[in-house]
């Protein structure tokens, strides 16, 4: 179901005008449609079953095979891109890549960020890099799951904000607290600026070198047109950062130490639409609770709080902040009468 994704924008690279939108009618409207229609599966799997399909390689390939996919994908956009036959196309063609950089780039970077393997972290890596948003892994892993549902969390929407306002934070915060967290590593292993160490260092060398190919190859249209499709990705990212943990928080117990995160301070969609589509990523309350847990045995809890429909349909509706308090804000005050 995940590579439905780049199938309908491969096919997007051949329309013209309008239906060059196709992959965002496709991830938009028609799948969200879809969720309305059927109901959510908050079954989980037995134990029986979880050890049957937890070590299938099948599900790993599904994985790796998207990094040569989606430079696969990459190179392709930046062939047709020229082509283009007007500014609908243009952009039509852009959004379409934008959408592989985040369900794909991001999405399964952030999916295979998490694995222990080092050649694993390197494909999460890769992932991130066709989107410019390597640093994501630094913060991520070493930041969000420490301090989800805190002030501390810049990825973390706060109750009462808005999208656009959490993108501007999120997206500026999160970039300086990766630093802040890459230079606190460097020190504790004694360690300077330029050592080969420094992931942040080294991940934005490899993203300025993806960048240089593509301006050596391609010319500044196509660089332009390759930071355009980045930026929706990011845009995609932060999105779904804002519907993860909107309005949730820890309670602070003393001035250094907040309650342990668990399955109530993540924002959770059983509808199976958005599951498979997005390799599991919305059952998000158990990825916080195990961060390290592969993706097809992922959990529902009963405990964490449920979300109205899928995660494309929620990020539709996030777009429209009055409609998105007015269902989302009865929910938090349900579980958190205080907010």
């Amino acid at each position: 179901m995940a590579y439905s994704v780049p199938a309908v924008v491969w096919l997007s690279f051949q329309l013209e005008e309008w239906l060059s939108f196709l992959p965002i009618l496709y991830a938009f409207f028609i799948v969200p449609l879809l969720e309305l229609l059927f109901s959510a599966n908050p079954r989980n799997l037995d134990k029986m079953e979880q050890d049957l399909i937890k070590d299938d390689s099948v599900y790993d390939w599904l994985l790796y095979l998207t990094v040569p996919l989606q430079y696969g994908t990459l190179v392709y956009f930046l062939f047709t891109i020229p082509n283009a036959q007007d500014g609908l196309s243009y952009w039509g063609h852009i959004s379409a890549m934008g959408l592989m950089c985040g369900v794909i780039g991001i999405n399964v970077g952030h999916e295979l960020g998490h694995r222990t393997t080092k050649g694993e972290q390197r494909l999460a890596k890769l992932l991130l890099a066709s989107s410019l948003y390597g640093h994501f892994f630094v913060e991520h892993n070493y930041g969000h799951h420490r301090n989800v549902a805190t002030p501390e969390d810049p990825a973390s929407a706060r109750y009462n904000e808005s999208l656009y306002a959490f993108w501007l934070r999120s997206i500026f915060y999160s970039y300086v607290h990766a630093w802040a967290i890459q230079k606190q590593m460097l020190r504790g292993k004694k360690l300077g600026f330029w050592s080969a160490k420094n992931e942040m260092l080294m991940l934005h060398l490899g993203q300025f070198a993806l960048a240089l190919s593509i301006f050596l190859g391609f010319g500044l249209s196509g660089l332009l047109a390759f930071l355009a499709a980045a930026f929706i990705g990011m845009v995609l990212l932060e999105t779904v950062n804002y519907i993860e943990h909107y309005g949730l928080s820890r309670v602070k117990l003393n001035e250094r130490r907040y309650e342990n995160a668990n399955p109530r301070h993540s924002w959770n969609s059983d509808h199976i639409m958005g599951r498979l589509l997005l390799f599991e990523l919305s059952r998000h309350s158990d990825h916080h609770a195990h961060p390290h847990r592969k993706y097809q045995i992922l959990e529902h809890h009963d405990e964490s709080p449920q979300l109205p429909t899928g995660y494309p349909g929620m990020m539709l509706l996030s777009s429209i902040p009055p409609l998105w308090f007015y269902i989302m804000n009865k929910r938090v005050r349900a579980i958190q009468p205080s907010a």
